[in-house]
């Protein structure tokens, strides 16, 4: 009980809780996008599978092209200035959506454009939060810092499942997707307001930014836990980008419901990973990244629910499971990366991270509306299922993924520790 009250002592720092606020009340916009986004466009006249296949697709393109340059960037500038310019990038991108559902006005090549700087945002965020953490948190709180955020976040994700949901129903895409840019906004002026420490500001001097991505490379590389789950991910990212991204809102338009159906998958997966954090504020294996690797076992449950044409209760039950393991896995991963992983190269080895685990998911939404059209709705999503396993399984043949093991608790509390990388 100690531990855990101490761990909520988190909260009363004021720098966790601004950053806490801005990652939660950002996700928050980020939740009501997927159901505004895919039944916006599926709505739209003439609109088909492939038609949101290329819209999601021009939003994860350069989000994958970009990611190892805000790497780069947010090992560089100050990580504060990096987020904040990744939010309103965000923002700036689905106002634009918004404006174009709402007026009407709704060329493909347009909301391409919207969907693509929601994309760079992303690609400058994403590695400077992961960065930013362990300038906040103290290293002896890093699971605890890491498991607080991820319950705002999911927090948010229940709440925008279920409110993003009832807005398109109620108003319109449209409407949603202005609340998301709303957010993303609010999110980075609140970015705006830490007060974090200057810090050595001459990583980047004298050196290429082709010499700090391979140096970036180097410390990726050179540990087997990273690449192999890293490539682990790269499929079943695939997977999830088809099932998630066209599949499920398909088939849930065909013959679940329509938007509120796929909002109550979403929210279970979303509530799933609320009971996720109340485990991983206490989990603490002693081989953190084996346990991750199996948690990925069950996430294939919903899609296989979806593909035998399961009753919608089981199928949200099934998301429900797929929330509780990714958040499990989520915090192990982040964690073990902060805390395995020098600071100064933390945000490209973040980056190499995303890159690896992001970048075959275009081909899962390039792929899944001609899928569905040849095989069949159900059919590919049973293909998305079995991918997850096998990729998984795969991964566990690593010792390094086997192997690794957590520090102690009296040697967590040591800033000066350094890991031999596994």
């Amino acid at each position: 009980m100690h531990g855990f009250t101490h761990d909520l002592g988190l909260l009363r720092d004021r720098r966790f809780a601004l950053l806490l606020s801005a990652r939660t009340i950002s996700v928050l916009g980020s939740a009501f996008s997927p159901v505004a986004l895919a039944f916006g466009i599926l709505n739209l006249p003439g609109a088909t599978a492939s038609t949101l296949s290329v819209v999601l697709t021009a939003q994860a393109v350069p989000m994958i092209l970009f990611i190892l340059v805000g790497g780069v960037i947010a090992d560089r500038l100050p990580r504060q200035r990096v987020m904040m310019a990744g939010e309103l990038l965000m923002a700036a991108g689905f106002f634009g959506l918004a404006a174009m559902l709402l007026t009407g006005w709704t060329p493909l090549a347009a909301l391409g454009v919207g969907a693509a700087l929601s994309g760079i945002g992303t690609a400058l965020a994403f590695p400077a939060l992961t960065g930013i953490i362990p300038e906040v948190v103290p290293l002896d709180r890093l699971q605890a810092g890491n498991a607080l955020l991820g319950l705002g976040a999911n927090a948010s994700r229940v709440a925008g499942a279920v409110l993003g949901g009832g807005t398109v129903v109620l108003f319109g895409g449209g409407w949603a997707l202005a609340v998301s840019g709303a957010m993303y906004a609010l999110a980075g002026a609140l970015i705006a307001m830490l007060r974090l420490e200057p810090g050595d500001r001459s990583r980047g001097e004298g050196h290429s930014v082709l010499t700090d991505l391979r140096d970036g490379w180097r410390e990726f590389s050179s540990r087997q836990w990273i690449w192999v789950v890293v490539a682990q991910f790269s499929l079943m990212v695939m997977a999830i980008q088809a099932g998630h991204g066209v599949l499920g809102p398909l088939i849930a338009k065909e013959s679940l419901g329509g938007p509120a159906a796929w909002s109550a998958f979403l929210a279970g997966e979303a509530i799933g990973t609320i009971a996720g954090v109340a485990l991983s504020l206490r989990l603490r294996p002693r081989r953190p990244i084996l346990v991750a690797v199996l948690l990925c076992l069950p996430t294939a449950l919903p899609y296989a629910l979806l593909g035998v044409d399961a009753p919608l209760w089981a199928i949200v039950a099934g998301a429900f499971v797929l929330g509780v393991c990714f958040d499990v896995f989520g915090v192990l991963w982040q964690t073990t990366m902060q805390r395995e992983v020098p600071a100064e190269s933390l945000s490209r080895v973040s980056s190499y991270d995303m890159l690896g685990s992001l970048m075959f998911g275009p081909i899962g939404l390039l792929v899944a509306g001609s899928a569905a059209g040849l095989f069949g709705t159900k059919e590919s999503l049973l293909g998305c299922a079995i991918i997850i396993v096998v990729a998984t399984l795969a991964a566990l043949l690593s010792p390094g993924v086997r192997n690794l093991r957590a520090p102690r608790p009296h040697d967590a509390t040591d800033p000066g520790r350094q890991v031999t990388p596994t």
